[in-house]
């Protein structure tokens, strides 16, 4: 089943050898590519779908104020990769209070809580998952031991949330067994399904935006959900599409070889911005 729960990911260009690939790495500005993709997965679990449709936090509200969510996301997992020990409580309760308000209401036909931990490792499972298919697409596919190294420090992807940290898979292919059994619960109902064409048609930003961008985006949204999540969204891709994807990133690969970190970091200034907002008493989230 792994073949269909995660993306192909060519053997064309390698990971560089001279140290272990760490989790810090994949935060760069590529990263963001997989995004709007990411959100899609975690909806794929009904209790995701309906949390985030149902949800009466307007202020946090994809469709509603993207540029807020891409920024409170962004927050989140700098603090989670590259915070300290401090920050990361700090986040977490900010976390939670916004989730103290989503779940299910009376007699509803799915019963959730944001606060169920089993939830939140799906959705640390798929921010996870992101990490790895974005920087394994410009850097190269990594081998079983840099790909441990890589994951060995994800467990802060969930325990910034509502999962314990014990929840975790312990190895990168305790993972693979879990990500696969996970996927088996995916779900969409018709109107997370309408939802999620919103989404990856990018009706959430401004139509001057989506004319010279939205195509693209739609594209890598595309190209980032795995053949299993495709098909029950929807979703048309073709093979040449893939080949399409595959040159695209090769490109980049080439071109990001030739960047200084400091122009495709975002997890550096992004942790900067969540320490300026904390240190004047701003709302985190």
């Amino acid at each position: 089943m792994s073949d269909e729960t995660r993306i192909h990911i060519p053997g064309t260009h390698r990971v560089d050898t001279r140290r272990p690939p760490r989790l810090a790495d994949a935060l760069d500005f590529w990263g963001l590519s997989a995004a709007a993709a990411n959100v899609a997965m975690q909806m794929a679990w009904p209790e995701v779908g309906r949390g985030v449709v149902e949800s009466p936090v307007e202020s946090g509200a994809l469709l509603k104020h993207p540029w807020k969510r891409l920024r409170t996301t962004a927050s989140y997992l700098a603090v989670a990769v590259l915070g300290s020990a401090e920050e990361k409580r700090a986040m977490r309760a900010a976390v939670d209070e916004v989730h103290r308000q989503v779940r299910s209401k009376p007699g509803a036909a799915l019963r959730y809580n944001a606060f169920d931990p089993t939830v939140q490792r799906w959705v640390a499972a798929c921010l996870y998952v992101g990490f790895e298919d974005g920087y394994q697409m410009v850097h190269g596919r990594m081998n079983a031991e840099q790909a441990e190294a890589f994951y060995s420090t994800s467990a802060s992807l969930g325990a910034t949330l509502q999962m314990r940290p014990e929840m975790w898979p312990a190895t990168r292919a305790d993972f693979d067994v879990y990500w696969n059994e996970a996927c088996r619960r995916v779900r969409i109902d018709d109107e997370v399904r309408a939802y999620l064409d919103d989404l990856l048609h990018l009706r959430m930003i401004h139509w001057y935006l989506r004319i010279p961008f939205g195509g693209l985006l739609r594209f890598l949204t595309a190209g980032f959900l795995p053949p299993y999540m495709r098909a029950r969204m929807g979703v048309a891709w073709s093979a040449a599409d893939q080949r399409r994807f595959e040159r695209m990133f090769r490109l980049v690969a080439v071109v990001n070889r030739f960047l200084p970190r400091f122009f495709r970091d975002v997890g550096g200034p992004q942790l900067g911005y969540v320490r300026w907002r904390s240190r004047r008493n701003r709302a985190l989230v």
